[in-house]
């Protein structure tokens, strides 16, 4: 299917599926499972994932373009289907075959959902501080803690979960960190609070308990203890310019809307675009998501060419992010009275576009990862 046949096919689902509930469901915070469940029917929901686990086998590039034009129509609908592709893609990628015949399938059709569970509450960016215990028992482990901030936390069945697993001859202060795969009605595991968010409100965020949690051996990712952290920093990898794509889809429709406005609004008996300062502004917002999108549409290729692309996909998440912060904050200001209430979707996209700049790492840590990275590379050998 080529992207434009991908683009009319998201937004007749959009317009059939998504815009009739949106208003009410963003006011109620409702996620629809049946929604994403069609997303399943229309091959979207497993798209990286191998054809021999009931996905569609495709790369990372046309994943960021389902990605950018779900994100048009609804940025959370676009985060869960995000995450969840992430979840897929750490049980294939570190899975055994058994975890991946397991699990896989039913994340690939979308009749189930997955969840990356790394954050807590003291250990946000510093992922390697946090303190959730997995403690080794007969036939498995016991796990104890807490997890924040869980994307899609509530609706998933299949939670990616990283804890320490203790280990005297690591290191002094802290313990190797493993990941877990834990099915959604474990014993001993539990949903905590929602968190209520500036947006996003479509996408529900959960704490998540865990109190003398037993773990089969079997569902240690990949079998092998302290690989924890080098599977979610990978994961990472990919998820920052997923993300980025998402910023993309969304300030194109901000821009967008916008554009149509100015073009049609009239104001001392002229078009409100006739004005230069605004022609200025919409020029400068244009630039800003042509340059971003090359970011991302480069990271995405290089990482689908297995070259490098930590460096690319970090640039591209913190650019793309903070490029749609701006463009719905002017968004709004060109509609001005109009764009701060909710008859427009404007100021609910200006919402949504904060999220993204926080999540898979803050765009501050994407800085120091650019630096890092620019320590090993010539960027001439990159671009």
């Amino acid at each position: 299917m080529s992207n434009q046949d991908l683009k009319q096919t998201i937004k007749k689902f959009a317009e059939k599926s998504l815009l009739p509930f949106q208003d009410d469901d963003e006011q109620k915070g409702i996620f629809r499972k049946e929604i994403f469940e069609e997303l399943g029917n229309l091959g979207l929901t497993g798209l990286t994932t191998e054809e021999k686990y009931g996905g569609a086998g495709l790369d990372y590039q046309t994943l960021c373009f389902v990605l950018q034009e779900l994100a048009r129509y609804s940025v959370s609908y676009a985060v869960t289907l995000s995450v969840s592709h992430m979840v897929q893609s750490m049980i294939q990628q570190f899975g055994t075959d058994a975890q991946k015949i397991t699990y896989l399938p039913p994340l690939a059709s979308g009749k189930e959902i997955g969840a990356f569970s790394l954050s807590e509450s003291h250990a946000g960016s510093d992922a390697a501080s946090l303190k959730t215990r997995a403690t080794k028992v007969k036939d498995g482990y016991e796990l104890q803690g807490q997890k924040m901030w869980v994307t899609s936390g509530g609706i998933a069945s299949t939670y990616l979960v990283m804890a320490q697993t203790p280990n005297p001859e690591f290191m002094k202060d802290r313990n190797p960190i493993s990941a877990f795969i834990i099915e959604d009605k474990t014993p001993g595991f539990t949903q905590g609070k929602a968190e209520k968010k500036m947006g996003w409100k479509c996408s529900p965020t959960r704490e998540l308990l865990f109190e003398k949690c037993f773990i089969p051996k079997q569902q240690l990712l990949g079998s092998t203890e302290g690989m924890g952290l080098k599977m979610a920093l990978a994961a990472l990898e990919r998820g920052r310019f997923t993300i980025a794509s998402i910023a993309l889809g969304l300030a194109l429709e901000a821009f967008d809307q916008s554009l149509k406005y100015a073009k049609e609004r009239q104001q001392f008996g002229t078009k409100i675009f006739d004005f230069q300062g605004l022609q200025f502004l919409l020029a400068e917002d244009a630039t800003s998501i042509a340059s971003a999108k090359t970011l991302v549409e480069k990271a995405a290729q290089l990482y689908d060419e297995k070259k490098p692309s930590l460096l690319l996909s970090a640039m591209a998440k913190m650019r793309a992010t903070d490029m749609a912060m701006t463009i719905t904050t002017n968004a709004v200001q060109i509609l001005g009275g109009v764009g701060f209430t909710q008859e427009y979707p404007l100021e609910r996209m200006m919402r949504d576009a904060k999220g993204l700049q926080i999540v898979e790492g803050t765009n501050q840590i994407q800085k120091m990862v650019i630096s890092r990275e620019l320590q090993k590379f010539q960027l001439s050998d990159i671009l």
